[in-house]
């Protein structure tokens, strides 16, 4: 790690400090320019540990990058992961404060809810299927405590930037229909996301590493090393398929997985 502890908690109190007064910070990437992916993570970790002493409880995690345009466009191999605590979780239908946020955009993926402990290493995506309750449709709220753009360099944000921004995560919207994880061919549950009734894009989970399963095999490998596990009762975003889709105060935002019923939320 190129990054000192007081550098890590000083990073991570700035986040803290930026998604509560709605003001971005200068990229990490920018001011530590030999941040590590190890140094990235640790700050997440940090951050998630203020939250925590503040009350906030850990419910599951969210991977993102799983797609091979994205992981080439930030020039990595493999996805990232952030932490789901108890304040993040919107009402399928129901409103979204954008007071409370910054810059939101919503990403349409697949929830895994854990019934059995699943932990790595060696773990497969047959191992995730056995570990799984339920299945169901979800909408990531992403959003960006740290400027997308360098105001000075024009540099755009870094993967170590959006690890430690907890993955840019900000909120999730569980819907539809919940499913067991045999009854359907993962790979080809696809949405159609509209925003205020316009079509904006649409994917197939099989866009999540072939099969969104082997994202949330991929998470529990990750984080065995650190002694960590996925609990059952756990949320696990898988990764999206389709594009953000930005958004803004007064949208709303629909997500139809045919068969598999709908989710939405409105920002409010």
């Amino acid at each position: 790690m190129a990054l000192s502890s007081n550098d890590i908690k000083s990073a991570a109190e700035r986040l803290h400090q930026a998604e509560k007064s709605h003001t971005q910070i200068r990229q990490l990437s920018q001011e530590f320019p030999a941040i590590t992916i190890a140094d990235a993570y640790a700050i997440q970790t940090a951050w998630i540990e203020i939250k925590c002493a503040e009350g906030r409880v850990v419910k599951g995690h969210k991977i993102g990058l799983t797609s091979k345009a994205m992981q080439s466009a930030l020039n990595i191999d493999e996805p990232d992961s952030g932490v789901l605590l108890d304040d993040m979780f919107f009402a399928d239908g129901g409103l979204v404060p954008t007071e409370r946020f910054i810059a939101t955009r919503v990403e349409a993926e697949l929830a895994f809810i854990m019934g059995k402990r699943l932990e790595g290493p060696n773990c497969t995506l047959f191992d995730v299927l056995n570990a799984t309750e339920f299945v169901v449709p979800a909408l990531e709220i992403l959003d960006t405590r740290i400027q997308r753009v360098d105001p000075e360099t024009n540099a755009t944000r870094k993967i170590f930037d959006t690890i430690a921004d907890n993955a840019a995560n900000a909120g999730i919207v569980l819907g539809g229909r919940p499913l067991r994880p045999l009854d359907a061919d993962l790979r080809w549950i696809g949405a159609l996301c509209y925003r205020n009734g316009q079509l904006e894009e649409t994917g197939l989970a099989a866009g999540v590493l072939n099969h969104p399963a082997t994202a949330v095999a991929w998470l529990a490998n990750k984080i065995a090393p650190l002694g960590l596990a996925l609990e059952p009762g756990q949320v696990v975003l898988a990764g999206s398929f389709i594009r953000p889709i930005e958004t803004r105060k007064g949208d709303t935002i629909q997500a139809d997985y045919g068969p598999y019923g709908t989710v939405s939320c409105y920002f409010a």
